[in-house]
């Protein structure tokens, strides 16, 4: 059963972190103190549950929290040698833990950075959160002044310093000095408040967060952010929106120069007024603070500086001006600050672009990173305008941000990330996905890393595949018929703003209408050559303009059939429109190849299970065909292949993924077999 301590804990983690207002995501940490049972010795055991390192408060649990011994882990002050070497104490909290660190003894979360703080400040309960109000003071340069109006003697400013052991010596010692003080502002970075009771604690941070808001409410200046600047107003959000799918292919493509991102786009209304006001590039280049902001942000973001009224083309071409001047000024950032100790650079490319009238790009190694940064941006202009609005905004100098961004244990963390998959940063659109084959596809490729929009003319039933996939952050459904150029056009749209562009497309929609010529009418052939002819060659069209804008490459998969290369009985329109994909592939290979796009094709057959042509009917007439009932058909499909084994949606899947990984990244044109081997098929 969970130490009532702890459990009582995480109750207090998850209110603090549901509500933003409190701190951001995986921002802040919490702890309690109490006593369990040393399973060694019998006797009772003072212990410190402290969230553990990359946590989020709001959906902690016990398996998120690191335990240790309270006594061994003051004992450490004993032997710490000072502040110059104060990260070597990280390692000594392993020497700390209670058993193997987690629950009960049964391992759990690494200890963070700031467990010192948490242990060695005498109190019961412990807060430290990141709420925007709290960062506006404490990133003032008023900031100290601003303490003592706002809160007395209760609160208590610390000056800037990186977290750690010794950032944790030194609130232990205002708490001693200030006994009637509930918290402390943290220059530069948060707040930290405690408590006799995780009751008194929580009612503490609200206290201290709801009483900065409100003084920001009644005393800051109404337009902290100065004037708005003419033609840098918001766009309307119909052209706001369709100009940030026209930037965002040529943007994720600055933003990936040096590794693949995923992108967000948010036009919220925080974002947009920021970016209208004068201040918006004086404020902007000072960068971020809080060190959870600029982790995610990067130092400062990349700003275009042209109004809204700016053509989609000069837009371009200026942010391929700004885009390097921004990474020759970040490596001199790097280099001004980089030591022999420190990591190499990760990349000097953007993780915030602020486009005036439109909104803001943000940028990660998978979409909920990207999501995130921008989260921290929006948390980054509420820190700024409070700022503004009641002094100047003063964050903490490059040179710490540096300390911060390259700190051995911060890059030993991202040391320990695993392995990526082989699709991750790849942004899939897979048609015809709400079923059989196309939903095969798009659920592989997600489980290889992909980010994957499913697009189907039923977008209820897209939807709902989209959601099997997982959230917002792997998948989402569009409704898109391919045979109508505005709705492909949409449809990738939607794409594009939801992950950031597009790198693999799969050709996958179609039906078919089993019938002989004679009985095949001139409304059957212009359908199914609307649909698998027409339908792909739009989709690959709208594909191209942003595979080609991004610069990195891509994939095109059209999924065709045995029938493209083989001349079976009754399916004259079918076979021919599949014959059309086909040479699609070779057309498209040839013309896209030096945009380092690969096109490929898979010509499957047979494919009964799960199949959404099978079952409108062509099942039905192929089994009258070959005179069997419709339910033999998957096994006399077997029945005539070399290899007698039946083709499913998944084996399509399979060759899929392997002609969009990376062991075959030299070859295009191509059209794989998944047909269990058919010798009147083989390709020529």
């Amino acid at each position: 059963m969970t130490n009532q301590a702890a459990a009582d804990l995480i109750a207090r983690s998850n209110r603090l972190g549901a509500d933003p207002k409190n701190t951001n995501y995986a921002g802040g940490n919490t702890s309690a103190k109490g006593t369990e049972t040393d399973p060694v010795t019998g006797e009772p055991v003072e212990l410190l549950w402290v969230k553990g390192s990359g946590g989020d408060l709001g959906t902690l649990t016990e398996a998120g929290l690191a335990v240790l011994r309270l006594d061994r882990l003051r004992d450490l002050v004993k032997v710490y040698p000072g502040v110059e070497r104060e990260d070597e104490m990280v390692a000594a909290f392993d020497h700390c833990l209670f058993g193997l660190g987690g629950p009960h003894g049964r391992g759990g979360a690494a200890p963070s950075i700031d467990t010192a703080m948490h242990g060695l400040v005498d109190a019961a309960h412990v807060d430290h959160l990141h709420p925007d109000s709290g960062i506006a003071i404490a990133t003032a340069a008023a900031g100290e002044e601003l303490t003592k109006r706002i809160f007395g003697d209760r609160v208590v400013w610390v000056p800037w310093r990186r977290p750690g052991f010794q950032l944790g010596l030194d609130i232990a010692e205002i708490k001693a000095k200030n006994p009637q003080a509930v918290g402390c502002i943290l220059g530069g970075h948060g707040i930290t408040a405690w408590g006799d009771t995780s009751e008194e604690s929580e009612r503490n941070s609200l206290w201290i967060i709801d009483t900065a808001a409100a003084y920001l409410a009644e005393h800051g200046k109404p337009e902290p952010f100065g004037a708005v600047v003419p033609g840098y107003e918001p766009l309307p959000e119909a052209e706001r929106r369709a100009r940030a799918a026209a930037l965002a292919p040529t943007i994720r493509g600055l933003a990936s120069y040096d590794r693949p991102q995923l992108g967000h786009f948010t036009d919220s209304e925080v974002v947009l007024e920021f970016l209208s006001r004068e201040k918006l590039r004086p404020l902007a280049a000072l960068g971020t603070s809080c060190p959870d902001h600029f982790l995610r942000t990067k130092v400062k973001p990349l700003v275009l500086d042209l109004p809204a009224s700016a053509s989609v083309e000069e837009s371009i071409a200026r942010l391929k001006e700004l885009h390097e001047q921004y990474r020759a000024d970040y490596r001199a950032y790097y280099n001004a600050y980089a030591t022999e100790d420190s990591p190499a650079i990760r990349g000097a490319d953007p993780a915030i672009v602020l486009v005036p009238g439109v909104g803001m790009f943000s940028f990660g190694r998978d979409k909920q990173t990207a999501r995130v940064a921008g989260e921290f941006y929006v948390n980054a202009i509420n820190v700024m305008r409070g700022a503004e609005a009641l002094s100047t905004y003063a964050p903490i100098s490059d040179e710490e941000k540096f300390r911060i961004e390259y700190w051995a244990l911060e890059e030993a963390k991202l040391q320990r990330m695993p392995k990526p998959r082989t699709h991750a940063t790849r942004i899939a659109l897979v048609t015809g996905a709400a079923s059989g084959i196309g939903k095969a596809v798009a659920t592989r490729l997600a489980a290889e890393g992909a980010c994957v929009v499913v697009a189907d003319l039923d977008l209820e039933k897209a939807q709902a595949v989209a959601s099997e996939l997982g959230g917002t952050d792997v998948a989402i459904g569009v409704q898109a018929n391919v045979t109508d150029a505005a709705q492909v056009r949409a449809a990738i749209n939607e794409a594009v703003l939801a992950f950031g562009g597009l790198d693999l497309v799969v050709n996958n929609a179609g039906l078919s209408l089993s019938k002989p010529l004679l009985e095949t009418t001139e409304a059957d052939w212009d359908l199914q050559h609307d649909v698998m002819a027409k339908g792909s060659f739009l989709v690959s069209k709208a594909a191209a303009r942003v595979l080609i804008d991004q610069g990195l490459g891509g994939d095109i998969v059209y999924i065709s059939s045995k029938n493209s290369v083989f001349a079976g009985p009754n399916n004259i329109a079918y076979s021919a429109t599949k014959a059309d994909q086909a040479h699609q592939v070779r057309l498209l290979a040839v013309e896209l190849g030096e945009h380092g796009v690969r096109v490929n094709g898979v010509n499957p057959d047979g494919v009964v299970r799960g199949s959404g042509i099978f079952a409108s009917g062509w099942g039905a007439n192929r089994a009258k065909t070959y005179g069997i009932p419709e339910e033999d058909l998957g096994r006399f499909y077997a029945q005539r292949t070399i290899l007698k084994r039946e083709v499913l949606p998944e084996h399509v899947a399979n060759a899929v993924f392997v002609l969009t990984g990376p062991e075959l990244s030299h070859t295009t044109g191509l059209h794989v077999p998944v047909d269990a081997g058919v010798a009147t098929a083989f390709l020529r």
